[in-house]
């Protein structure tokens, strides 16, 4: 499913490889079956991307996803937290990838919503519906929290939403994502490192400050000089 792995693309860290197929992105985002509303939304969200300085937009995304948990692109976190039940999650999920024939690296975390939705895009229709209505709340609250904290990146989360046609009360999701406390600010910060303990499967971010959790599909078509985003 092409929309999937768009969206896969543009969730993921934006690194410079991003802007060389930016024409390839707006081609595919043109293609999608989308309602006219939300297609010419994703065309525009994808030609503001690609009007930035690729530092301005990675940083955006650091912002955003890499500062406290509540917008953690890591699912499992959001149902399980640090509970031993994430680790048989994560493990079970990472059975489903390596029946389908995928391997991950060691240093990518199967529940990273990016690299769920690169391997549902090539997954049959009800398997995509089982997982997308699955992970409904999760990606609603996290379209919740995006709108809120006045995010582009809301765009893609409620595409999201709308593509499980699962029922999710978005307006009281809404509400709770305005009553929340933020858990991004400095002082945030400061708290969770003086908490923090050691999480499953944690490692650094690499020498240019991406995450660790990266799809292993799209690495896999960098390395052969493929775009992402067919």
């Amino acid at each position: 499913m092409k929309l999937l792995k768009l969206i896969s693309t543009l969730l993921d860290y934006p690194d410079d490889e991003l802007w060389e197929h930016g024409e390839e992105l707006l081609a595919a985002a043109a293609e999608v079956d989308l309602p006219a509303p939300r297609g010419t939304a994703l065309q525009e969200f994808i030609r503001t991307l690609l009007e930035q300085d690729p530092l301005t937009s990675q940083d955006a995304w650091l912002s955003t996803f890499d500062r406290g948990r509540s917008m953690s692109l890591l699912l499992f976190e959001h149902i399980h937290g640090e509970s031993r039940d994430r680790g048989q999650a994560m493990a079970n999920l990472l059975e489903a990838y390596q029946r389908a024939g995928l391997e991950l690296t060691a240093r990518e975390l199967p529940d990273y919503l990016p690299l769920l939705l690169e391997f549902l895009s090539t997954r049959a229709p009800s398997e995509v519906r089982f997982w997308l209505v699955y992970i409904n709340h999760i990606v609603g609250m996290l379209a919740a929290r995006a709108a809120e904290r006045h995010s582009p990146y809301a765009l893609l989360f409620e595409i999201l939403v709308e593509l499980a046609e699962s029922q999710v009360d978005m307006e009281t999701l809404r509400h709770r994502a305005s009553e929340e406390p933020r858990d991004d600010t400095p002082e945030a910060m400061d708290r969770l490192w003086e908490e923090e303990v050691v999480r499953f499967g944690s490692t650094p971010p690499d020498a240019n400050g991406a995450p660790p959790c990266r799809p292993a599909f799209a690495a896999s078509a960098r390395a052969q000089g493929q775009p992402r985003v067919p």
